[in-house]
């Protein structure tokens, strides 16, 4: 619940359904993932976000200074989730 892990993700375009593959091995399962694509929201490829839906787990694509409140927040409501931060 309180790990951090490196992410060897450098932009938007680094994630792919292998390097959000940490993120479903994490234990318990993670029912969001906030990702923060650096100073402004990214597009990802839907059949990304498409496959981590398919795994049961939510993603949420924010800037990373609005993904890093959302965190703080879901985390404050006790909920399963982790964050993937691009720094901006």
């Amino acid at each position: 619940p309180r790990s951090i892990l490196q992410w060897n993700v450098g932009s938007h375009r680094d994630i792919s359904h292998e390097s959000l593959s940490l993120f479903r091995l994490l234990e318990p399962q993670i029912e969001i993932l906030v990702l923060g694509t650096g100073d402004r929201v990214e597009r990802l490829p839907p059949a990304t976000l498409k496959q981590m839906q398919e795994c049961g787990i939510a993603v949420e694509v924010q800037d990373t200074a609005n993904a890093c409140a959302t965190f703080n927040f879901l985390m404050n409501e006790r909920r399963l989730v982790a964050a993937g931060l691009i720094p901006p």
